[in-house]
């Protein structure tokens, strides 16, 4: 049996079933399979199997079941009974381990109840719930293998694994106050305050009176504090250098989430299920909701980013803590988290006033996932605890091939077979700490697999940091090295993701990519089929003033757009953002094409709209301004500004002319026009245009991808106007929209160019 069949309980469950059914052999893992072999009558045989297919454990995922007879050896004597044999790692190895999963309910409510001998016990886990990938050092998955391998189990713990009865028979990471990992408390400086249950409830109270805890969560550290405290959140922001990024905020149970956000069935399923992602959720306003988070959490935001707690150690603090908690990366802004406790001294000790560490080793970082709900679907937007390393199948055999991804919200990926393997979130790599847990979290998945790849895909940037590396592993290696351009790569994720087949109409809306032509891309309409792509339409280019930074600069994108419709009397308009001094300067760049870039950024255009609406023209991470936008928009509005498409010349691309909806919004704005109404006019406007776009290039098979679709606003309008008109529409679920899903793409057109080679 191949897929998701380590890690889950699946040689118990198997062990169980054939003892029922009185089936004599064995069962053990293999580094890339469980095989079984059983002996026993046929009705007794066809049972078993039906159990295996019907009847496994729930985070068990079967992608194949071989099933062969052999004949009995003549003087083979016969065997007894039913056994577990122990692993063999012979095999080449594949995806067989689930995600770290979140704490289930036998185990919380042994850890609540004060006669259970793990009451209260921080590392408590059993075959259905507990850490996997964050734990393991190679396959296939048994203690001695993972960083529970220093810890020996006790005589009640050896007693619990070894009874086919008990659901933490071959629990790998099984572990209670006698024998396992135990919590420390430290202050600033490491030096230790107290020790195991003490060392919580003091962590828990120090929140509580407002001071900042790191905690080694499952993953890496996190930072904690007081959610209704808005000095706490506030001081937070300032030492973590994150002025107006939302924080996440860790509820619970569901009815105190409940009490804050509007949840539907959807969004309660997926905060209860065992990826316990964060979830984007609306923020209640009515009169019978509970308005207690501290606005510094989520500044001018209509939803916050709920989580339940995942493990036993986040459920002991906050019942302990008795409000709702700030739990948030352990990092600085920009940098990775910190995973041990001497690297989260050196690195968080500014932030936090209190360190809550623990003796089990993390063996990677994982970082907790973000996700919402579309259209009653689930959307993430970051992949990493609960989802990451859980393989994505590609419903055809592919070459091994490393894909580096992009250089923000960096994942990497890695073909074996028929799956697709991506690291947990990586993130931005703007540091160099960053890029060094980039090279780590490649050499860990080569390392892991034991694969030597065959080709090397990265993106098409050539000064991108994953570029780099990508050209000096594939030089290393003696592999082609496969540059991929940035919007493909995008909307060969979405169809990996879904296992299309033919030609694809992909619009790959986000802020920027490396364009064939050197220009900024990030509007654009791209017809796909196999490895190859037609540019079909595009977001009519503008100046933009400054390059990269017109992400942190509404401004300089808005002043682009007004150049590239009033040339030098931009700068009657533009005024206000800029000094005298330095409009003049941008006015006379603007000019000089050789001293800006263009570009077709729809996300450019999103900050541009923005500042012109009087939304801010600075900001501190890269989608504020498009974020603010989308949360302005009335959504009982219906009509939209022009945005007509202008046909194809020749060899080049039709395109959206952006000019007569600028425009109009600068009309509206100078008679007084809501931005509520103009926020959503711009958005339907949007949407009426994919539809004429798509109707020009005559493919009925379109995928919705990039960051602009992380928009639930925009996603759901232009999902709709184009169903509405006949078209099929595929959106993302398993990978996020953004950077974080471009890796899988780049495999898949990287595989497609060297089998077409072969």
């Amino acid at each position: 049996m191949r897929g998701v069949v380590q890690g889950v309980g699946f040689r118990p469950f198997v062990y169980r079933t054939a003892c029922e059914e009185s089936l004599r052999g064995w069962v053990l893992n293999e580094a890339d399979a469980v095989r079984i072999e059983v002996e026993g009558n046929d009705g007794s045989l066809d049972r078993f199997l039906q159990a295996l297919r019907q009847t496994h454990p729930p985070q068990a995922r079967i992608d194949s079941l071989e099933v062969s007879e052999v004949a009995t050896a003549s003087d083979a004597p016969a065997p007894e009974g039913f056994e577990i044999r122990a692993s063999s790692g012979q095999a080449e190895r594949r995806p067989t381990l689930p995600a770290d999963l979140a704490m289930c309910a036998e185990c919380l409510q042994e850890i609540s109840d004060p006669r259970q001998r793990r009451y209260r016990y921080p590392f408590t886990n059993c075959t259905n719930c507990g850490p996997r990938w964050s734990i393991i050092r190679q396959l296939p998955y048994d203690r001695p293998r993972t960083s529970m391998h220093s810890f020996a189990m006790c005589g009640d713990c050896q007693a619990e694994y070894g009874n086919p009865g008990d659901r933490r028979f071959h629990a790998q990471p099984i572990a209670c106050p006698k024998c396992g990992p135990q919590l420390t408390l430290l202050d600033a400086a490491g030096r230790p305050l107290a020790e195991r249950d003490l060392a919580l409830r003091q962590a828990a109270d120090a929140v509580g009176a407002g001071r900042i805890l790191a905690l080694q969560g499952l993953g890496g550290f996190q930072l904690i504090a007081d959610a209704t405290s808005e000095l706490a959140v506030q001081r937070l922001r300032e030492r973590k250098r994150r002025p107006d990024k939302p924080l996440a905020i860790m509820l619970g149970p569901l009815s105190e989430v409940r009490r804050r956000c509007r949840v539907s069935e959807a969004e309660a399923a997926a905060l209860q299920s065992p990826a316990a992602p964060i979830l984007l959720l609306a923020r209640r306003r009515d009169a019978d909701g509970v308005d207690d988070i501290a606005p510094a959490v989520a500044p001018g935001n209509p939803q916050l980013g709920v989580m339940l707690p995942s493990t036993p150690l986040h459920h002991l603090l906050l019942a302990h803590a008795a409000r709702p908690l700030i739990c948030t990366s352990g990092n600085l802004s920009e940098e990775p988290m910190a995973i041990t406790a001497r690297d989260a001294v050196t690195r968080l000790g500014s932030v936090a006033d209190l360190l809550l560490t623990h003796d089990r080793p993390i063996v990677r970082p994982v970082d907790d996932s973000v996700a919402h709900v579309i259209a009653g679907r689930l959307q993430i937007l970051r992949r990493a605890r609960g989802y990451a390393p859980l393989p994505i199948r590609m419903h055809c055999e592919l070459p091994v091939v490393l894909a580096v991804g992009g250089h923000l919200k960096n994942t990497v990926a890695l073909s074996l077979g028929e799956s697709v393997v991506m690291t947990p979130h990586v993130g931005d790599l703007e540091t160099a700490l960053s890029v060094q847990v980039h090279r780590q979290a490649i050499d860990d998945l080569i390392q892991f697999f034991g694969v030597r790849p065959q080709a090397v895909a990265c993106d098409l940037h050539p000064d991108y940091a994953s570029t780099r590396n990508a050209e000096r592993l594939a030089q290393a290696w003696g592999v082609p090295l496969v540059p991929v351009q940035h919007h493909q790569a995008h909307v060969a994720a979405c169809v990996a993701e879904h296992g299309l087949a033919g030609p694809v109409l992909g619009f790959s809306w986000d802020g920027t990519g490396y364009g064939t032509d050197r220009t900024v891309w990030g509007g654009e309409a791209l017809l796909c089929d196999g490895a190859e792509y037609t540019r079909v339409a595009q977001l009519r280019t503008f100046p933009l003033p400054g390059g990269d930074r017109a992400a942190r600069q509404p401004r300089r994108s808005a002043l682009g757009v007004l150049y590239a419709i009033f040339g030098t009397q931009a700068a009657d308009a533009a005024g206000a953002w800029f000094t005298t001094e330095e409009l003049g300067m941008l006015i006379a760049a603007c000019g000089r094409p050789r001293l800006f870039p263009r570009t077709s950024s729809l996300g450019r255009l999103f900050d541009a709209v923005a500042a012109l609406c009087g939304l801010p023209a600075w900001v501190t991470f890269e989608g504020q301004a498009a974020m603010a936008l989308e949360f302005a928009a009335n959504p009982e509005v219906r009509d939209a500004y022009p945005l007509p498409v202008r046909a194809a010349r020749g060899a080049d691309p039709a395109v959206l002319d952006w000019e007569p909806m600028i425009r109009a919004v600068l009309a509206d704005r100078a008679a007084g026009l809501p931005v509520a109404e103009i926020a959503a006019r711009f958005h339907n406007a949007l949407a009426a245009a994919a539809v004429q776009a798509a109707r020009m290039a005559g493919c009925r098979q379109v995928v919705l991808t990039g960051g602009c679709f992380q928009n639930a606003f925009l996603t759901e309008r232009v999902q709709a106007s184009l169903r509405d008109a006949g078209f099929q529409v595929y959106v993302h679920s398993e990978v996020p929209p953004g950077d974080g899903g471009i890796a899988l793409g780049q495999i898949l057109i990287a595989a497609k160019k060297l089998n077409s080679k072969t």
